[in-house]
C-alpha cells in the first residue's frame, strides 16, 4: 500500500469516527483539548465563540460538542438552548471552571452529556468522547436505516399500502380481500408487488422494514 493510501485510509478512519466540536474561547483550554484528542485520532474543530460554532458547524455530522458554560456573548448554557430550538440531537460535554451542582443538574436535564470541571482528566474525557461519538454513530446509523425504509414505503401506492396495513395486522388474503371488496388474486399481486418494492423475501423481512420506516403513508 503507497503512502498516499495509507493517508487516505487514515482519513477514512478519522471521519468514521466522528467530529470533536471544541467551543471555547480560552485559546490554551481549546488547544490543549484538541491536541488531547486529536492524538487519538479524533477529528477535532475548534471555535472561540458559539455564534462562530453556529455559522460553521454541520448539523449532519456524526459528532460531540464540548463547550466552555461562560464565554463573552453567547454561552455555552445559551448554545444548548439554541441547538434544543433546532432540535438538534448533538450530545453535549460542558467543561468550565465556574461549575456548581444546580448548574450541572439544570444542563443534563435538557440533554448534556456531562459536565467536567478544570483540570479536566484528561482519560476520562476521552473516555466519555468515544462513548457518545458511539452512540451518536448509532442513532446516525439507525436514522439512515428509518429513512430508507421510509423512501421504500413510500413507493407504495394507496391501495398497496390497505393491502400492507392489513398483513401487518395478520389478516389472511382472504379476508384483506373480503375488507377491501377486492379478490384473492388481486390482493395475492399486491402482497408480490409490496414485496418487491420493500425488498422483501419473507414476511419477517417486511414487518422489519414497516416497524423501522414507522407508521405507513396517509
Amino acid at each position: 500500500m503507497s503512502e498516499r493510501q495509507v493517508n487516505e485510509r487514515s482519513n477514512e478512519i478519522v471521519e468514521t469516527m466522528g467530529v470533536v466540536y471544541v467551543v471555547d474561547d480560552d485559546d490554551a483550554v481549546r488547544d490543549s483539548v484538541q491536541w488531547l484528542l486529536e492524538a487519538s485520532r479524533y477529528r477535532v474543530i475548534g471555535f472561540n465563540s458559539a455564534e462562530e460554532f453556529l455559522a460553521k458547524h454541520d448539523p449532519a455530522a456524526i459528532a460531540v460538542a464540548i463547550l466552555d458554560v461562560r464565554m463573552p456573548g453567547m454561552s455555552g448554557l445559551e448554545l444548548q438552548e439554541q441547538l434544543i430550538t433546532r432540535k438538534s440531537r448533538l450530545p453535549i460535554i460542558f467543561i468550565t471552571g465556574h461549575g456548581d451542582v444546580p448548574m450541572a443538574v439544570s444542563t443534563m436535564k435538557k440533554g448534556a452529556v456531562d459536565f467536567i470541571e478544570k483540570p479536566f482528566d484528561q482519560a476520562a474525557l476521552k473516555a466519555l468522547v468515544e462513548r457518545m461519538l458511539g452512540e451518536a454513530r448509532a442513532y446516525a446509523s439507525e436514522s439512515e436505516r428509518q429513512r430508507l425504509s421510509e423512501a421504500l414505503l413510500g413507493k407504495l401506492t394507496p391501495r398497496e399500502q390497505q393491502v400492507l396495513e392489513r398483513i401487518v395486522a395478520g389478516r389472511l388474503n382472504k379476508q384483506i380481500a373480503d375488507d377491501l371488496g377486492i379478490s384473492i388474486k388481486t390482493v395475492e399481486a399486491h402482497r408480490a408487488n409490496i414485496m418487491d418494492k420493500m425488498n422483501a423475501n419473507t414476511v419477517a423481512d417486511l414487518m422489519r422494514t414497516v416497524l423501522t420506516g414507522g407508521a405507513l403513508r396517509q
